[in-house]
């Protein structure tokens, strides 16, 4: 343990404390069992190691990666209990994925340890409950989504600028400077690589690139138990989807291209959806508000866009997966009839500077979205504000 110790320390060290998003502040740090879920590269581990390191208390708290070496001989279990044992009253989990029946060691860890609080991270494929020892009653967990638009512009350019209500937005009231400040320049570069905290790194799309890499290999297939023949297969699905616009769900039609059964490709996007490199939008079915239907597929966010098109991406998809990707960290989103996008009594149409709105006749919560317009003008609304809802 006391090598474990040490590469906590050194990490602890290096963590910046310049920034904190503000979902740290939303979770509560006191519960016995608390799951941070989130796609690779989002910061979790950073967060975590910058709560420790904000609450001072070094000496009585342990940071673990969950795919350490020390694991090949040692459980988690056995760890915890070595810990406990010294002294320790709060044991940090990364990565908590990577480790088999995690489930079932955290909950003997729950029963067996009972003043001891666990804080695990990991991959939101984890959402999908494999089974295993029960942790819904025990266990609270929180979703890290994608850096917003304002959180890129925040850590940017040092600014403090804060979130909008959906309200605020459709008047186009937005806490942008303006003056000098263009939000229309900013706002090229995040679509290009604003998403992850590591935007400013030369080599952005190489790192995402193995991020997307290590999801569809490492992640997915530990998970689901799948072959190296099967994750093939979603690398060509990811490809396909990167190269429409977007794509409408029909499962026969996607079975045949990949060359797998129907309801093994309802899995592979129910997996894709989960480790958050696509989004399913879907719609009421049969005019019931209860009944789902996927109907579209998008990429996840723009940045993975151009990390799999290269110059070949289609303006028309960026514009919806960054709306979709924005407002569903918020609200439920659904398919329009009439437009693109549903989101409580407001419907949607997203496009460029000179869409009009014919598709949305007499909708009296109808606005369009325009991703290169500064400034909303009625019903008019420009893309980057949604940015700012978290």
């Amino acid at each position: 343990m006391e090598e474990l110790i040490a590469q906590y320390r050194i990490m602890l060290e290096n963590t910046p404390m310049n920034f904190f998003r503000e979902k740290h502040k939303e979770i509560n740090w006191n519960v016995r069992i608390l799951g941070i879920l989130g796609q690779r590269g989002v910061g979790k581990s950073t967060m975590i190691l910058q709560h420790i390191k904000k609450k001072g208390d070094i000496t009585n708290t342990l940071y673990v990666q969950a795919d350490d070496i020390y694991f090949g001989g040692h459980t988690l279990l056995e760890l915890a209990k070595e810990f406990y044992a010294h002294g320790g009253k709060e044991l940090y989990i990364d990565e908590i994925h990577k480790y088999k029946d995690w489930n079932r060691e955290i909950k003997m860890i729950y029963d067996l340890l009972p003043n001891l609080k666990v804080v695990y991270s990991g991959s939101s494929l984890l959402a999908l409950k494999k089974g295993g020892a029960d942790l819904s009653r025990r266990v609270i967990e929180y979703h890290l989504p994608e850096w917003s638009f304002r959180e890129f512009l925040n850590l940017n350019n040092n600014w403090d600028l804060k979130a909008s209500s959906l309200e605020e937005i459709l008047l186009g009231k937005v806490d942008f400077p303006y003056g000098e400040e263009r939000p229309l320049k900013y706002f090229d570069q995040y679509m290009k690589q604003g998403c992850y905290p590591f935007f400013k790194e030369l080599e952005f799309y190489t790192l995402l690139r193995q991020i997307i890499n290590n999801t569809i290999e490492n992640d997915i297939p530990t998970f689901a138990g799948m072959t190296v023949a099967a994750t093939q297969k979603l690398k060509k699905l990811m490809y396909f989807i990167s190269k429409s616009v977007p794509v409408k769900v029909n499962y026969s039609e996607l079975a045949k291209n990949l060359e797998i059964d129907r309801e093994i490709v309802a899995r592979y996007l129910e997996y894709l959806e989960k480790a958050e490199l696509l989004t399913l939008l879907r719609t009421k079915a049969n005019g019931d508000a209860v009944l789902r239907k996927a109907d579209k597929l998008y990429l996840h966010n723009p940045n993975i866009a151009y990390v799999l098109g290269d110059a070949d991406v289609n303006k028309g998809n960026l514009r919806e997966s960054v709306f979709l990707c924005w407002t569903k960290e918020k609200f439920e989103v659904l398919g329009s009839d009439i437009s693109d996008f549903e989101i409580e009594e407001y419907t949607f149409e997203i496009g460029g500077k000179t869409k009009g709105k014919h598709q949305l006749g007499g909708v009296k919560n109808g606005y369009v979205v325009k991703d290169n317009i500064e400034y909303a003008v009625g019903k008019d609304i420009p893309l980057w504000m949604f940015g700012f809802l978290y």
